[in-house]
């Protein structure tokens, strides 16, 4: 009698839950990295993830916007980054540990991340299909990079065999490829930053253009009884280093003035097209501006004050003939912002609209909105301030609707009469007697007259004005009050030249400007 043995089954290798998870890792990092590695080379906002991001900004819910806005600050672009960033580790990880016996889910999810890049980037209103080359190597590098390093992994996981003399181990090999695309997949990210980064050159060429440039016009000198630096006021010309930022460019536009250019169009009787050079061609004017953002607090601190140098924006409307009917100058930015500007406003023949190229004495730094920029005084710059700006549509505000005014915000934003309290600090604990108490006020264009502080919920007391610069510029207050020991409550409130006294009523930023008067609550020792 014979017996027959039942051979036992082999069990299929499978990859660890750390290598899967490693593994999907690696595949979408790659994936990632030479997508902004080829959009560095072609076009800086068609990388995938910068992609992903713009199109979270454009889509995103006024309450999500406001959320991150009042949450972050000026810190919701990186914060933006880095939350699309752990969402694809996240999806990375879970690819990767579905898995471990074959490729195909892993290869789905990397397919599915891809279209997802690429449709982000066909929807930009900035879209050309040399845009694609980016996503689409992408795509191919996460599929090709999985398949491979799948098939590796899988290899590995058979029992080992001794190599032959001088042949590496399946497990050698795996660790130094998956090594070669983590390193491939950091390297080529950082080429693309670097290759996308700022036009420094080009930059530099302007601020030395603007040295020598003959001004049409001046900005008045600044006195220095302009601002009380020492009582804890702001200096009155902002650093271009300190100047508030606001703005919802994930990466700051690459361009250079050689490549720049201006579109002026719509309800005009003459299309205008400028070139960088054309615009330095034109008078060049000097003009002190202090720059306000609507979404501000009372008592915050986005505001700053300058020295814009640049063309008048009212000569070149004129010359293109703004039709009576048009009531928006629609400006877009090279990353598609848009805002819209009252005609009426820029048309003003005192106003001081312009083209800006220089900030203090120098080219407009990249985050400013280099190489041209809008400012128009007196108005929020959500409405006004237009950086890196490559086109001007005279239209209707019914007609075209700009990117905060989608998001809840009023299509016309003047900046309200308010004013600030710098000093004394709440924290600070002055000592009793003599406490020095100064500010800042400002109400574009008209001025301010008077600023009064409160104490105590006594009577108003009037302050002493720093000199007046111009209508368009903030105007620094100070005053001594005698205060003992104890709890203070400090309030102010400021009056502009047309006697009009910024209003009491506490209103939030939304939809056109924060109100209320500013106060502290100081303990004095």
């Amino acid at each position: 009698m014979s017996t027959t043995s039942t051979p036992t089954p082999t069990r299929a290798p499978s990859l660890s839950r750390r290598y899967a998870a490693t593994l999907g890792v690696l595949a979408v990092g790659a994936a990632l990295g030479v997508g902004h590695l080829v959009a560095g080379v072609v076009s800086p906002p068609s990388s995938p993830y910068l992609a992903v991001g713009n199109t979270v900004i454009r889509f995103a819910p006024a309450w999500l916007v406001e959320f991150a806005k009042t949450t972050f600050g000026t810190a919701d672009k990186p914060v933006l980054l880095a939350g699309v960033g752990v969402v694809l580790l996240l999806v990375a990880v879970a690819a990767g540990l579905a898995s471990r016996s074959q490729p195909r889910p892993a290869v789905v999810v990397v397919v599915v991340l891809g279209l997802l890049g690429i449709a982000a980037v066909m929807i930009s209103p900035t879209f050309s299909p040399l845009d694609l080359l980016a996503p689409a190597a992408a795509l191919a590098t996460g599929v090709t990079v999985l398949r491979r390093l799948h098939a590796l992994a899988l290899d590995a996981a058979v029992p080992p065999r001794r190599p032959a003399r001088g042949e590496l181990s399946r497990r050698t090999m795996l660790a130094g490829s998956s090594a070669a695309v983590g390193f491939g997949a950091l390297a080529t990210g950082g080429i693309g930053q670097w290759l996308g980064g700022d036009a420094g050159g080009s930059r530099a060429a302007v601020t030395s253009r603007l040295a020598s440039a003959t001004l049409a016009e001046r900005a008045p000198a600044i006195p220095a009884s302009a601002a009380f630096p020492d009582l804890g006021t702001p200096t009155f010309l902002t650093a271009n280093a300190d100047f508030y930022r606001i703005d919802t460019a994930l990466r700051i536009p690459n361009l250079t003035a050689a490549n720049w250019s201006l579109r002026i169009h719509g309800m005009v009787d003459t299309e205008i097209r400028l070139t960088f050079d054309d615009l330095m061609a034109r008078p060049l004017v000097e003009r002190t501006v202090t720059m306000l953002c609507v979404s501000d607090e009372v008592g915050g601190d986005l505001i700053s004050t300058t020295n814009f140098v640049g063309v008048d924006l009212r000569s070149i409307l004129l010359e293109a003939g703004v039709r009576p009917d048009a009531t928006q100058v629609l400006s877009t930015s090279s990353d598609s912002w848009t805002a819209g500007t009252p005609v009426d406003v820029i048309m003003e023949k005192d106003r001081g609209a312009l083209l800006a190229v220089g900030m203090n004495g120098e080219a407009l730094p990249p985050e400013h909105g280099f190489p041209v920029r809008m400012v128009v005084p007196g108005l929020y710059g959500y409405v006004s301030a237009t950086k890196w700006v490559t086109d001007l549509e005279l239209t209707t505000f019914e007609a075209r609707s700009a990117y905060w005014v989608d998001r809840g915000w009023s299509s016309e934003g003047p900046i309200k009469t308010e004013c600030r309290i710098d000093t004394p600090r709440a924290d600070a604990g002055p000592k009793a007697g003599k406490v020095p108490v100064a500010g800042i006020a400002w109400s574009q264009p008209d001025g301010i007259s008077k600023v009064e502080i409160q104490v105590d919920g006594g009577a108003w007391q009037t302050t002493e004005l720093a000199t007046e610069v111009s209508g368009d510029t903030w105007r620094m207050w100070r005053t001594v009050v005698d205060l003992p020991a104890g709890r203070h409550s400090i309030r102010a409130r400021a009056t502009n030249a047309d006697g009009t006294t910024q209003t009491e009523n506490a209103a939030d930023p939304v939809p056109d400007g924060a109100t209320g008067w500013p106060g502290i609550v100081v303990t004095v020792t």
